[in-house]
């Protein structure tokens, strides 16, 4: 009698993918920490420091100016080192730069350079840890069941950021924001456990083990990452529209909470709630992502879907007590809708569409542009916020990000029902 062959990854469904699960853990417990710590940071700094306008748009600057500053080059690195020990680096980083908050106001020694400091080494992290995580769900997951593996990712992280918040905010109250960042420490702990937990043992396991980088292989792998986004025409148009739309979200969101704290007058616990009930239009995002997607077909939903992402965040400058917070709110839970489900679509594309040699090299080359803008966003906003107002800066930027999300429609998608699988296919389908 002759045994059954076990099943392998690619027979499995994505539930009993014991890789998978742990990246899927890991992750999102690592979005939780992040989520709370976005905002126990501010929290910290206007409630700790009396921080004005410029000291919020410094500390979300110094958070994505990684992105501009070693974008470009982290892309080329990962490209060549194994995807898992380059996350599991980020994440012990991570770590110990978000443990120092604590530590040094127990000793009584922090300052707003040292919260800059730690929003700056916390995006360094970031950047690494961003280009490699693509790299992974391809190795844990089969072709066939990406798109589901991004959406289930994707609606874990919108989950976590609904609840960051909100932890945030019951952190702060019960303990000050200082400690609750020690909760985002061990965070990170946990992810970086769950991807050492990993076994890699499929067909997708890591073969990546360069050692060293020639600065000219350096320039050169650089320069394919930069010549393969701007021969695109659909990767060129989404990034330079991305760029756009984060400018815009960056420019409010670093004024939210200073917003919420002195215009709108909460409390840190109300301030956690409102950012959490506001985040939660991104699970309703994830969990619809990939049925939109099959139903109307890739393109048309990713189009629909830029009228939630943009037109409503108008509504986040009308904050105020009674209908005004409710006219808010639900601006922000219509923005997260369209937005994360967008990302859904867009990312389960993107990595069918890109080639896996090229991956890293995509990612943080587009990340330099639509997310390289965010720094300058946040900087912008604390000046204007203190020389304009926060209501009216916060308006301006909800009508920039809005201007970059209806700009979709003249998009090369127009016409098309799904998103091409090859550029070849897109050049065929467009003339």
């Amino acid at each position: 009698m002759t045994r059954a062959p076990a099943p392998v990854a690619a027979d499995l469904p994505l539930h009993c993918n014991r890789d998978f699960s742990l990246l899927w853990l890991g992750e999102g417990v690592s979005v939780l920490g992040n989520a709370t710590t976005s905002v126990l940071l501010p929290l910290l700094a206007v409630v700790g420091f009396d921080a004005g306008p410029e000291w919020m748009g410094l500390i979300t600057a110094a958070a994505w100016a990684p992105w501009l500053l070693i974008g470009l080059p982290a892309g080329a690195w990962v490209d060549r080192l194994p995807a898992r020990r380059v996350m599991v680096a980020s994440d012990l980083l991570a770590a110990a730069s978000l443990a120092s908050v604590p530590v040094a106001w127990a000793l009584d020694v922090l300052t707003l350079p040292h919260l800059v400091a730690a929003a700056f080494a916390n995006g360094v992290c970031t950047v690494f840890f961003r280009a490699a995580y693509p790299l992974l769900v391809r190795q844990v997951a089969p072709r066939h069941q990406q798109e589901t593996a991004f959406a289930r990712l994707f609606g874990t992280e919108s989950a976590m950021q609904v609840a960051g918040p909100g932890a945030g905010g019951v952190l702060a109250q019960a303990l000050s924001a200082a400690w609750g960042l020690a909760a985002d420490a061990l965070s990170f702990l946990v992810s970086a456990t769950c991807l050492l937990l990993l076994r890699l043992d499929g067909p997708g396991r890591e073969v990546r083990s360069q050692t060293g980088e020639d600065p000219v292989l350096l320039r050169i792998r650089i320069r394919e990452g930069i010549d393969y986004l701007r021969q695109d025409r659909l990767l060129r148009f989404f990034t330079i529209v991305g760029g756009v739309s984060n400018f815009g979200l960056t420019g409010y969101g670093a004024l939210l909470v200073l917003f919420l704290v002195r215009d709108v007058r909460l409390d840190e616990a109300r301030v956690g709630i409102v950012m959490a009930v506001g985040a939660a239009g991104g699970v309703v995002g994830a969990s619809l992502a990939t049925r939109l997607s099959q139903r109307l077909g890739s393109a048309r939903a990713l189009l629909s879907l830029q009228l939630l992402a943009g037109p409503p965040a108008l509504l986040v400058p009308l904050g105020g007590p009674g209908a005004g917070l409710v006219a808010m709110v639900a601006g922000m839970v219509l923005v997260g809708i369209g937005v994360v489900a967008g990302n859904v679509v867009r990312g389960a594309w993107r990595n069918r569409y890109v080639p896996v040699e090229m991956v890293a090299r995509q990612v943080t080359t587009a990340q330099v542009v639509n997310l390289g803008t965010m720094p300058v966003a946040a900087l912008a906003a604390g000046w204007l916020g203190s020389a304009i107002g926060l209501r009216q800066t916060i308006a301006l930027m909800a009508a920039v990000h809005t201007a970059a999300c209806l700009s979709m429609w003249r998009s090369p998608l127009r016409g098309l029902r799904d998103m091409p699988e090859r550029a070849e296919d897109l050049a065929r389908a467009t003339t």
